[in-house]
């Protein structure tokens, strides 16, 4: 039975919480020095602070700062200027990637892919990776609704996913066919065509792959501007000489 400690009315209200929680200290120690070795060693280890260098696990289906303002519709624009950045498999093994157009695709798609890859592998020992985000807030008016009158309210989420891009990786002591029918089934969730990626293939460079005997200086190398009377020789007449 716990014993109320009965502090003196003269003293003021800072004083006599001080004082009662230094009453609830001592007792709370008495206590701590009766139990056993083990359950003094669990309340220890109860009453440290965690603390880990890593953060913790973000939402890839939203950004991190919620939705703020409104964003423009965009369109992922093609790199021509030489990047094939996002098209390789970098962490896990396998990937799948975008081969037909660029495209918005909404964070519920993206869910729904990603948890199709997961119960098709259900009992395997993988990492599935993510390699898009989806930060674009997409913003939508009601039906019928007459032009004007601002952009509209928020909708969903979506992410801009450019042609030739990696959307998933997967790494794992598991068979090709397996991954391949898993990618499969997620890119028929998905809008657009897909294709199966594996670590090592050449990177893209816009829609052409750079394989043996294409190499980025030649295709970041300037046309050839060939002389007027050759590019006019071209033109058909619509005369006769």
């Amino acid at each position: 039975m716990r014993k109320s400690v009965m502090l003196p009315s003269a003293f003021s209200h800072h004083t006599q919480r001080f004082l009662y929680n230094a009453a609830w200290l001592e007792r709370s120690n008495l206590r701590c020095s009766i139990l056993p070795t083990c359950q003094k060693q669990n309340t220890a280890r109860i009453s440290e602070r965690t603390f880990s260098s890593t953060s913790t696990l973000s939402n890839w289906l939203a950004p991190k700062r919620g939705h703020s303002e409104k964003n423009r519709k965009g369109r992922p624009r093609m790199r021509t200027g030489g990047s094939t950045k996002g098209t390789t498999v970098v962490w896990g093994d396998y990937g799948l990637r975008m081969r037909d157009h660029d495209r918005r695709i909404p964070a519920k798609q993206l869910q729904i892919a990603a948890d199709t890859i997961k119960m098709k592998l259900r009992g395997q020992k993988y990492r599935l990776y993510t390699r898009v985000c989806a930060n674009i807030g997409v913003y939508t008016s009601g039906n019928e609704v007459r032009m004007g009158k601002g952009k509209g309210s928020f909708d969903y989420w979506a992410a801009r996913v450019a042609v030739s891009r990696i959307i998933f990786e997967l790494k794992g002591d598991l068979h090709e066919q397996i991954v391949r029918d898993a990618f499969r089934i997620a890119g028929n969730k998905l809008p657009g065509l897909y294709e199966f990626a594996r670590k090592g293939d050449p990177p893209v460079m816009g829609i052409t792959k750079v394989e043996a005997g294409t190499t980025l200086e030649d295709m970041q190398r300037p046309r050839i501007k060939l002389p007027l009377n050759v590019t006019a020789g071209r033109i058909p007449a619509t005369t006769p000489p």
